[in-house]
């Protein structure tokens, strides 16, 4: 059995509002930081997985994240998965 790293990134959709975005970046110009045209927030979830096979692991990620990390909805993900080194 394996370990793989996993990072998840989960964003809203294009079409969907994003009112935390809109306030840090109206925030941001009023720090003096100018130029952001477009600022979305989202979450990263890092985690670790044992699975038998790559294929295995991120069957049960994509899962994982269709389910749970992510509102299908409103939300898209995507996700990046590397076997762990051990030292």
């Amino acid at each position: 059995m394996s370990t793989f790293h996993a990072r998840v990134l989960v964003h809203l959709r294009p079409s969907v509002l994003d009112p935390a975005g809109e306030a840090t970046k109206a925030a941001a110009n009023k720090l003096g930081i100018e130029g952001i045209s477009m600022l979305r927030i989202g979450k990263v979830i890092d985690l670790e997985i044992k699975a038998s096979s790559e294929n295995d692991a991120k069957k049960r990620l994509e899962l994982l994240s269709d389910r749970l990390l992510a509102n299908p909805v409103i939300e898209d993900w995507t996700l990046e998965l590397t076997q762990a080194h051990s030292l």
